[in-house]
């Protein structure tokens, strides 16, 4: 393992205390496990504690996929109790995305840094294109497909998810918009998928990273840093029934707009520090 001096580990827990505040909020306001704010903050905070580039990108997935989980939960806990759940979604895709995630951890144990990068810069840039500039007539269908179809929609969630480090909630957001589902339902929906592909996504990162453990820094499990987990998740989780309610108050465009201009400012973080 990485040896990391005291002051830098001061250093990482206060970073992610303020990370956390944030990825809570966006956790709820846009359904979000927070995983789109908490890679590139750990990406620099691992990038100034030395962690080598060829595991440091896995590490941030790993970490995230950890911290969003107690998150993501209290998030669908206040959607539902609004009745905005839309539950054949849930029952549709749960399942697929899981078998995505239990994929996207085989491709981590093999996949260089490069293409993770490549996978987060890609999906959030057309998610945030879709958002600023689509329109209420931008439609694949009113109604979903057939069940191979819908189990395919959660295969992609699942696998995005555990290649970005996200909840999925930004890929299946996109999905059930261009399916005629109102914003907020779409919201709710994957804030509640998020929660198994959450725990499917840690639990298969910490396993893809064992091998890779002398390069990771101290109290690691494989691709997940207990200590980002033990300080992020108890805020990110507090404060996301906050960002939930936020979520309620604000109008369809207002929603759209705001996180539009938030997946374009991370995509262009991570464009930059590619190769």
């Amino acid at each position: 393992m990485l040896s990391v001096p005291a002051g830098e580990i001061v250093l990482l827990v206060a970073a992610v205390v303020v990370a956390g505040v944030a990825t809570g909020i966006l956790a709820g306001l846009f359904g979000i496990g927070g995983g789109a704010i908490i890679v590139p903050v750990l990406y620099e905070i691992f990038r100034i504690l030395g962690v080598p580039e060829e595991v440091r990108m896995q590490l941030c997935v790993g970490t995230s996929m950890a911290i969003i989980i107690p998150t993501t939960i209290r998030s669908y806990i206040t959607h539902n109790a609004k009745g905005m759940v839309l539950s054949e979604v849930m029952r549709a895709w749960a399942v697929p995305a899981v078998l995505g995630v239990a994929a996207g951890s085989v491709i981590a144990y093999f996949a260089p840094s490069a293409v993770f990068k490549v996978v987060f810069t890609v999906t959030v840039t057309i998610i945030a294109i879709k958002l600023l500039f689509g329109r209420d007539s931008w439609k694949i269908a009113d109604q979903f497909p057939g069940q191979p179809a819908m189990a395919g929609y959660g295969f992609l969630v699942g696998i995005t998810s555990s290649l970005m480090g996200v909840s999925g909630g930004s890929v299946s957001n996109m999905i059930l918009t261009l399916h005629g589902r109102p914003i907020h339902k779409a919201v709710a929906t994957s804030a509640g998928l998020g929660v198994p592909i959450t725990i499917a996504g840690t639990v298969g990162l910490a396993l893809a990273g064992w091998s890779k453990m002398a390069l990771l820094p101290p109290f690691s499990i494989g691709y997940v840093s207990l200590l980002g987990v033990a300080v992020m998740a108890p805020v990110s989780s507090f404060a996301a029934p906050y960002g939930a309610l936020l979520a309620h108050r604000l109008s369809k465009r207002q929603l759209e707009i705001t996180f539009g201009i938030f997946l374009l400012l991370v995509s262009a973080r991570f464009v930059a520090s590619l190769p």
